[in-house]
């Protein structure tokens, strides 16, 4: 019996016999809308640890916001960032960052494949979703770019087990944000206009994302600096101009009347999915799964008293910004006397009241919800202020309990038109073409802000409010570069794009030097901060990811200054 055994166990037929449970790789060729769906799951599949919104690094390195927390050693990855110091290839979160983002690149690729074999040549959604996945695929590079510069391109004609063949550096700085754009104008060129499902891109979504594109290839950087060289490359602006004017002509998107709308559930009145969402991350809860799909990147961010971990804490430079005189920004001088949220010393934008939470205002339009400063885990450290876009009333059926955390099932928007707008606006004084539509833009965004009739949610405290247009006198380019530099941070406070702004036009370190040494006085941990250019704008690639391609002799290169 044991040699009839022996004899069975060591057949081939034996050995060759598939796992239970696991398909092989001619079955899952076969199933092109199931890996569709894998490849569309990833996009949420992201953590506090590693935000796919980025606000670690697209606001806590910047001049919007601190880390928060307990103190600079909860999460005390977050803390170098903020600090520009003591970062390196081992820093918590981001081997995490990378490898879920390459998992949608993987599952974008395994789409595609099957997508592109000849057994699903007659798949109904065939072309279509071929688009979309070259939309998503782009979306995740688009985020790995941005962070680490120089990463691995890897498509659907390499294998799986091929990837790690592929070093960061195959392609120069442009080449790299050109298959990006690549994918996005495959993408723009098959999409619908319109789809059903508000989770699947457009045509339009793909313009307003190569619009984002060719706003980062407009100022170059080439491959042994970080810095913009200073000259703008006007065949890309044109670019940026061009796909940001497909979108603005297509009639099917505008600002919301009221700012408010896009940063609340349909449940407390807000308007997700609406006119001004290009194309948003969609979350539930009570879909049938344990929890929901709900949003972990954020789950840190609620004060503590709301139950949160009161990370993300915006900076009083920030809150400074919103001043205004004569109803236009302060561009001089916001920052020599600070603004004070309990005497109300000076006129504000009123998009202070929808970004910032102050002590004794209300937390997010809910009136039996007053933010007071026994919310606040470590005000002697991160001061008195907390966020307010990302997250919802603590009495919202969107404030989801999942112990010992809090997170939200509203939707994210990841492309929003005021961001196209902007864009747009940018590249009008930068091509110095129409410096007067740049003003219509900026202005528009600017009337939206003030317009009373919407301001019903904060109109009983928000009494201190003056925004008004720009004239046309002096709107010289340089101006309205200010201008339309300032209306971005602005208006995107605390939705992760504030840093990358800095390093696209090339002045972060001149905005950041100064910014540390003023924010010193309420968080004294920034006098340890210090930004090198070459060196942190930039994430340094991580360090399992070197070890996987082959360690210091391997195929792939370490970023400047690290």
């Amino acid at each position: 019996m044991l040699i009839i055994f022996t004899t069975i166990s060591c057949s081939d037929s034996f050995l060759e016999q598939n796992p239970t449970g696991v398909a092989d790789d001619d079955f899952v060729v076969s199933q092109p809308e199931a890996l569709v769906t894998a490849a569309y799951a990833s996009i949420g599949n992201d953590h506090y640890f590693y935000p796919f919104d980025l606000w670690p690094f697209g606001n806590c390195r910047s001049d919007d916001a601190k880390k928060g927390g307990r103190d600079e050693n909860d999460c005390d990855n977050f803390h170098y960032f903020e600090i520009s110091e003591g970062v390196n290839s081992t820093t918590g979160g981001l081997d995490e960052l990378w490898y879920q983002l390459y998992i949608g690149v993987a599952r974008c690729n395994a789409a595609l494949a099957s997508l592109e074999d000849e057994q699903n040549a007659d798949y109904s959604k065939k072309e279509v979703e071929i688009g979309e996945m070259k939309f998503l695929r782009a979306h995740f590079y688009y985020k790995l770019k941005i962070l680490f510069k120089f990463v691995p391109f890897v498509d659907e004609t390499i294998k799986k087990e091929d990837y790690i063949k592929v070093g960061n550096r195959v392609y120069s700085d442009d080449e790299l944000w050109s298959k990006i754009s690549d994918d996005l104008e495959a993408a723009y060129a098959i999409l619908p206009e319109t789809q059903s499902e508000v989770a699947r891109p457009t045509k339009y979504a793909a313009a307003a994302y190569l619009a984002k594109v060719y706003a980062w290839r407009a100022y170059p950087e080439g491959d042994e600096t970080n810095t913009f060289t200073g000259e703008i490359n006007t065949e890309y602006m044109q670019k940026v101009l061009d796909y940001a004017t497909i979108v603005t002509n297509s009639n099917q998107y505008d600002l919301q009347p009221d700012f408010a709308s896009n940063f609340l559930p349909n449940a407390d009145g807000g308007i997700e999915n609406g006119i001004e969402s290009i194309w948003s991350i969609q979350y539930s809860d009570n879909d049938g799964t344990k929890f929901g799909r709900l949003n972990w990147g954020d789950a840190l961010n609620w004060p503590q008293g709301c139950g949160g971990c009161d990370f993300h804490k915006p900076s009083q430079d920030l809150v400074n910004v919103y001043k205004t005189k004569n109803g236009l920004p302060m561009f001089d001088d916001y920052f020599e006397t600070d603004y004070n949220y309990a005497t109300k010393n000076n006129d504000v934008d009123p998009r202070l009241y929808h970004t910032v939470a102050m002590p004794g205002y209300p937390y997010k339009y809910d009136t039996d919800t007053i933010y007071s400063k026994s919310w606040i885990r470590n005000s002697m450290i991160y001061g008195d202020y907390a966020s307010l876009k990302e997250c919802v009333s603590p009495n919202s059926s969107k404030y989801i309990h999942v112990d010992p955390f809090y997170a939200t099932s509203t939707n994210r928007i990841e492309l929003r038109y005021a961001d196209i707008l902007l864009l747009k606006a940018e590249a009008e004084v930068e091509l110095n073409k129409n410096l007067d539509d740049a003003r219509t833009i900026v202005n528009k965004i600017r009337s939206r802000a003030g317009d009373t009739s919407t301001m019903s949610l904060i109109k009983d405290w928000a009494t201190n409010c003056n925004i008004s247009t720009y004239p046309s006198e002096g709107w010289t380019q340089d101006y309205a570069r200010r201008a339309v530099r300032w209306e971005r941070r602005l208006e995107f406070a605390m939705e992760g794009q504030r840093f990358f702004d800095l390093v696209r036009w090339g002045i972060a370190k001149e905005v950041l030097t100064p910014f540390y040494a003023r924010e010193s006085s309420i968080s004294p941990y920034y006098s340890n901060a210090k930004f090198d250019t070459d060196h942190d704008e930039y994430c340094p690639i991580p360090y399992n990811q070197i070890q996987f391609s082959g360690g210091t002799d391997g195929i792939y290169s370490q970023n400047i200054g690290y």
